[in-house]
């Protein structure tokens, strides 16, 4: 099998990319599979590391703002679907799948006009615009949730999958948390909060931590903050300047970056993040009450609906950015940690939500798309 995947710009584009074409390539050894990016985006280090072939288009993300340099770069992505049909006609694939993004614009329409079979894979709650473009012009679109469906009335086909993620969920054992309790320096019996904003860190969630910090608020529970590479220092400095040691804080590890992720967010008990697609579907895949605060400036507001998804479910709560407060979000903590029905309840339904088998859901449809 030959495939194309277009994805391009951020990793909660490109990882679900990724996590396709390994799927396809464990499914089938002598898979072809190539990417088509632009050269300004996460996916010139992602892919190659991932060990696939990039090949790069010149597009641009859509604005509804009107001027020269936004008109300028919509002709380019559209001139950009000829740079496609030469990749396809090279390459010859047998499906071409979008994970989301202005770079499916070109791509797919490029594959349109060859007849070549398109899939789409939309992680949001609300579809993006490009996608949203496209419904009605792919043969097939996956979600990553149900309420998706409804934003997208003139899609030909629509299977909700889930989104492929690298987290799984594990039973830590009581030796393995004994020894996460203890590189931490932490208590055993005390709840353990989890709390990170992105790969970058989120500013007005750091600002909200040093506030608890520095108020000592966080009584009755424990805190793991990874702050992002981009801000600790600052935040070092910060917490330096009243007098507090970022390395030396009871009940609080700060890091730059929680590289093994899955083991601590399996050790948490809560979660307290931004909400994109990704982070969405790792908190209810591994059944963890959560507290989102979804970042105001994404695409249409997509985060705000992805954390609605778990809320409506009753397993997690949303404090809107704007709202945001050192002494809101440590009382939004310990109502839910101080409680262990409440806990367990928003765990539960958090699993409800959550969709299993995803890569196997996906990898099917792909293949029955091919075969039509």
């Amino acid at each position: 099998m030959k495939v194309i995947i277009a994805a391009a710009g951020t990793g909660g584009h490109i990882n679900p990319g990724i996590a396709i074409a390994n799927k396809i390539k464990s499914e089938q050894p002598n898979s072809e599979i190539i990417f088509i990016g632009t050269e300004r985006g996460l996916e010139n280090d992602l892919v190659p590391r991932a060990g696939y072939t990039l090949k790069t288009i010149e597009a641009y993300g859509f604005s509804r703002k009107v001027s020269i340099g936004n008109i300028k770069e919509m002709y380019k992505t559209f001139a950009s679907i000829k740079e496609a049909k030469k990749i396809i006609e090279e390459f010859k694939p047998d499906v071409v799948i979008g994970t989301g993004g202005y770079i499916c614009v070109p791509v797919m329409l490029a594959a349109k006009s060859k007849k070549i079979p398109t899939v789409l894979h939309e992680s949001n709650a609300f579809p993006g615009i490009a996608v949203k473009m496209l419904s009605k012009k792919v043969n097939l679109i996956l979600v990553g949730f149900e309420d998706a469906i409804k934003k997208l009335p003139k899609a030909k086909k629509i299977v909700v999958t889930g989104t492929p993620t690298k987290l799984r969920k594990m039973e830590l054992t009581t030796e393995e948390k004994k020894k996460i309790t203890k590189e931490f320096g932490f208590k055993d019996y005390e709840p353990r909060v989890l709390i990170f904003g992105g790969s970058q860190g989120a500013q007005s969630i750091n600002d909200s931590m040093i506030e608890i910090i520095t108020e000592k608020s966080n009584r009755g529970y424990q805190i793991i903050w990874a702050a992002g590479p981009s801000q600790y220092d600052i935040i070092k400095e910060k917490l330096n300047e009243k007098g507090i040691d970022i390395n030396n804080i009871q009940s609080v590890r700060v890091v730059p970056y929680i590289y093994n992720m899955q083991e601590i967010m399996n050790y948490a008990d809560l979660v307290v993040s931004r909400s994109g697609a990704m982070t969405v579907t790792e908190v209810a895949l591994l059944g963890k009450p959560a507290i989102f605060i979804p970042f105001p400036h994404a695409t249409e507001n997509h985060q705000e609906y992805n954390a609605r998804v778990l809320e409506d479910a009753c397993a997690a709560r949303v404090i809107l950015d704007k709202n945001l407060t050192g002494t809101m979000l440590d009382q939004n903590i310990y109502s839910i940690i101080s409680n262990t029905e409440v806990l367990k309840k928003m765990g539960q339904n958090a699993t409800k939500i959550a969709i299993n088998d995803v890569e196997d859901k996906i990898y099917k449809e792909i293949i029955k798309i091919i075969k039509q």
